[in-house]
């Protein structure tokens, strides 16, 4: 009986993987914490993945993403790199300028005072 190599997990190196850098994270992570705050939002996940990078937002930890924030530098020069996805697939806000994208999040914090 001869012993076959194990096949191997696929895998993408990381240097080819696309992620956040810090300063779009520190944006992102300004929001999140002022929506936690909020009581909106109360948990998060990343992903990096070979041609995008999400930061996913949950109401709960054990159910779908509330929203989205995804980074494609492939449709940077097209519709451009960032877009807010919400639960439902539908695209929300599309940009280049991450700030700009995160204004649509950013209403659910302005409420009326009694």
């Amino acid at each position: 009986m001869t012993v076959q190599d194990p096949t191997p997990f696929p895998h993408t190196p990381q240097s080819e993987r696309v992620a956040f850098h810090r300063t779009e994270l520190s944006v992102i992570l300004s929001l999140y914490g002022r929506m936690v705050a909020a009581g909106e939002w109360r948990d998060y996940g990343i992903s990096t993945l070979s041609d995008m990078a999400v930061f996913s937002v949950f109401r709960r930890t054990a159910e779908n993403p509330l929203y989205r924030i995804e980074k494609r530098p492939k449709l940077r020069l097209k519709q451009g790199m960032y877009s807010v996805v919400g639960m439902d697939g539908q695209v929300l806000k599309r940009g280049g300028d991450l700030k700009t994208v995160l204004r649509v999040l950013e209403r659910k914090l302005i409420r009326a005072v009694d």
